[in-house]
């Protein structure tokens, strides 16, 4: 007798229904135009930058957030672009495909 049976002889009014879970990876909105990841040097230190966000500001702070405390990296949001100090553009590309946005990479 496995469990399954031990169940329906304690409780065998209730009826089995199945689960069928969503997995919703974020809220953030995923659009159809890829975001814009490209390295730049400013007074002769790396930077990445992410743009071509057209969703809402706020998911793009977001988003900003989680890539910063996943790399534990510094960074700002500043004109509707990402900037992330240091060159991370393969983990950073790698972090917004498993959430489902299309990345391309500009330059070097």
């Amino acid at each position: 007798m496995d469990l399954k049976d031990q169940l329906k002889n304690l409780f065998p009014e209730h009826q089995e229904t199945e689960n069928i879970e969503e997995k919703k990876d974020s809220s953030l909105w995923l659009q159809d135009d890829p975001i814009i990841c490209k390295y730049e040097k400013r007074k002769g230190k790396p930077i990445t930058i992410l743009e071509g966000y057209t969703g809402a500001t706020e998911d793009f702070k977001k988003l900003a957030k989680d890539i910063k405390t996943t790399l534990s990296v510094g960074g700002s949001f500043k004109d509707d672009k990402i900037i992330i100090q240091g060159d991370y553009r393969d983990k950073i590309m790698t972090i917004l495909k498993e959430k489902g946005f299309n990345v391309k990479r500009v330059g070097g």
